[in-house]
């Protein structure tokens, strides 16, 4: 039977962004979040252990495509538990879904609903600051690098930009509450994606020489 301690074999102890400690959090919003959206905890509870499995690669780096990848370990995963079909389709897309570049399979399911905002709320706060300088650290890039006009009007870097963490937050961490799709996830995402904003509002302002 699928658990918490099963899950923890299928991550890394200290990846600060993609670890265990995001999928026990992840694991728990989704519970939350399940119980007062009315979806099938089940589901849900298997999406948030396995949505991210597949997320590094052999050298350590970020797969892109590690949404793809982890729904067709989950789909091996489950058979191996006995599943039926129809529910281990409905984990597997949960898991395609969850993404913020989701690359059009939108989650379409109050499961994958669920789920996409458990993840997405993991991304505001504190521990979204915290998460996001820590991918900057690991990437090598910058915590702040001032954004060309061409990003600020399309998202797209020149080509010797480089992505910040400042650059990540304003591609993607600033919208994230108004992304999100249930009642209850928009509620939680209130005060987070306050408290993110300020921080990086300050951030730029002191890389700046403002404060």
């Amino acid at each position: 039977m699928l658990s918490l301690e099963i899950a923890r074999q299928w991550y890394p102890l200290d990846d600060a962004v993609h670890g265990f400690d995001h999928i026990e959090r992840v694991y728990h919003l989704c519970e939350k979040l399940g119980e007062a959206e009315g979806a099938n905890l089940e589901i849900v509870r298997a999406a948030a252990l396995l949505h991210d499995s597949q997320g590094s690669a052999p050298d350590g780096s970020e797969r892109p495509n590690h949404h793809l990848l982890s729904a067709e370990f989950a789909g091996q995963v489950l058979k191996n538990e006995g599943w039926a079909d129809s529910h281990i389709q409905a984990v597997q897309h949960c898991i395609r879904a969850h993404r913020f570049r989701h690359n059009g399979e939108e989650p379409a399911t109050i499961e994958a609903r669920v789920l996409f905002d458990a993840d997405k709320l993991d991304v505001i706060g504190a521990i979204g600051a915290a998460r996001t300088l820590g991918y900057a650290l690991k990437a090598g890039t910058p915590f702040f690098a001032e954004p060309s006009p061409r990003f600020m009007q399309t998202g797209e870097e020149e080509p010797d930009e480089l992505h910040s963490a400042y650059h990540e937050y304003l591609f993607k961490l600033r919208k994230i509450s108004s992304l999100l799709y249930t009642k209850t996830g928009r509620h939680l995402a209130t005060k987070r994606q306050r408290f993110l904003n300020h921080y990086f509002d300050e951030l730029a302002a002191e890389y700046r020489g403002q404060h």
